[in-house]
């Protein structure tokens, strides 16, 4: 099996889960955000590389005192990393016990995914857009109902300390108050960690 990966970015800090990361970022993405923040996700002439577990599994293995030293580990991302979950779930299981395995994710994903891979992520950075439907389908082209039944069976799984949700202010799209009803709803339903920012983008 091979995937197809956008780029493998070692010793992170800060930004994509604890301590010392790995970003493993996938090419493609069920979303069509039309302030998209790595176009080159949906590039169909994007450079690329077509790897399998064991390639990716040895770059990670070098920066491995890192993860444990400072109790961090590899992220996955892109794109939408959960499209790849048979490959992700192979590539941990080659050997990734001590590490801290995060998914940045917009959950927008079937289930099957989350399910094949509960047992090996610690924790899911989630881009929420916003909680609203018609501005989620404006902005993203598709509907948030998956995200939202995702998100609440996660919860559900006893992982709502275990989730980040980031919410953007997205120009033209939504504003201050539309964040704070999106994080005022995630609140309602057991999400206590939140990331709120605006979308830097030189479009009008």
């Amino acid at each position: 099996m091979k995937a197809t990966i956008l780029g493998i970015s070692r010793l992170r800090i800060g930004t994509d889960g604890n301590g010392i990361t790995t970003l493993v970022a996938f090419h493609g993405c069920p979303l069509y955000c039309h302030y998209c923040l790595n176009p080159s996700s949906l590039d169909s002439e994007a450079k690329v590389r077509q790897l399998t577990p064991g390639d990716v599994m040895e770059e990670l293995k070098k920066d491995e005192l890192y993860y444990v030293a400072t109790k961090g580990g590899v992220t996955f991302g892109g794109g939408e990393p959960l499209l790849n979950s048979s490959f992700i779930k192979d590539v941990l299981d080659l050997g990734a016990k001590e590490w801290n395995v995060t998914v940045e994710t917009s959950l927008n994903v079937h289930r099957q995914h989350l399910e094949l891979l509960l047992p090996y992520i610690d924790e899911y950075i989630v881009d929420i857009k916003d909680m609203d439907l018609d501005i989620y389908k404006r902005y993203t082209c598709k509907s948030n109902e998956m995200v939202r039944s995702n998100l609440k069976w996660l919860i559900d799984k006893g992982l709502a300390d275990h989730i980040l949700c980031r919410i953007p202010l997205i120009h033209g799209y939504n504003d201050e108050t539309h964040q704070e009803k999106s994080k005022e709803e995630l609140a309602k339903m057991g999400i206590s960690r939140f990331e709120l920012f605006t979308y830097k983008t030189d479009r009008v």
